[in-house]
């Protein structure tokens, strides 16, 4: 096998998958901000069962930052998570300089609108242009063949695939399951945050949708009764405050009154002490 490649110019990540498909070579993207986890080292694998080539990229995406959120104190353990890719059988890692994907007279974002607006959308507007433009622009510069996503990002899912459709993007859309802790939480970088206090209350997030989807499948269609199964949850905390609980349309990230069709079971917290944002979810009737 051969080393894994570094590459951190755009123009020449275009040009060495442009050499690869030549050679007909399948390539598949993991789109990262870093600090990888078993989550990322999940999605690699999945490219790597779908593709030739895996390229994971490692940009902390500025403009998916609100001015209060935690852009500057966002985990860059750069060299670990080489190794990691590396070991996960990741054969190149895009890791681009900010200004070569923004220089300062960047004017170009994709807004996706609607399903923007709802869930983390409105607690953090701007967020999914951010992530739309970035996730485009590393389509442009990687041109995949496939593209791997983590389902824990559920709206950001949903925001990416009707871009891809709106814009007849040439990738395949895959969306691997959510990896969890032992206690149900799902993997993140910001768990890094959490103290000790918050790590313990963490898991009520996963206890609330377990009940929720219990409740589905014993028959339960009231988005409301589904709701107030994840906020009797929530409400054993004492350390995060809930943002939202939603059931909502797979489609349109309307919220529901009844659950006739696959359905989106999320949740936010925010954490007393460390202030760090907590989300998760489960589809109810369905699959991602």
């Amino acid at each position: 096998m051969s080393p894994m490649k570094i590459v951190t110019n755009p123009a020449e990540m275009k040009n060495l998958s442009i050499t690869f498909q030549r050679a007909g070579k399948t390539v598949g993207l993991v789109p990262t901000m870093g600090a990888l986890h078993q989550g990322h080292v999940s999605l690699i694998k999945t490219a790597q069962r779908h593709c030739d080539i895996v390229v994971t990229s490692i940009f902390v995406n500025p403009i998916q930052f609100g001015p209060a959120e935690d852009f500057s104190k966002y985990p860059r353990p750069f060299e670990s998570d080489c190794s990691a890719a590396e070991q996960s059988g990741c054969d190149v890692v895009f890791a681009p300089a900010q200004d070569d994907m923004y220089p300062s007279d960047h004017a170009t974002y994709v807004h996706v609108e609607n399903i923007t607006s709802a869930l983390c959308g409105a607690a953090r507007p701007g967020h999914f242009t951010g992530v739309a433009t970035v996730v485009l622009k590393l389509f442009n510069i990687v041109s995949p063949q496939a593209a791997v996503f983590g389902q824990k990002d559920a709206q950001q899912c949903l925001v990416i695939r009707r871009m891809a459709r709106d814009l007849n993007c040439s990738v395949k859309l895959l969306f691997a399951p959510t990896v969890r802790e032992e206690d149900g939480l799902a993997m993140s970088s910001r768990n890094s945050y959490l103290s000790a206090q918050e790590r313990r209350d963490a898991p009520l997030l996963y206890a609330g949708l377990s009940s929720a989807v219990d409740l589905y499948e014993s028959g339960e269609r009231s988005a409301a009764r589904l709701r107030e199964a994840i906020e009797a949850a929530c409400r054993r905390a004492t350390q995060f405050s809930v943002e939202y609980v939603e059931i909502v349309d797979m489609n349109t990230v309307s919220p529901l009154a009844t659950v006739r069709s696959p359905a989106l079971a999320a949740v936010a917290v925010r954490t007393n002490l460390t202030k760090t944002r907590l989300i998760d979810n489960v589809v109810l009737g369905g699959t991602f």
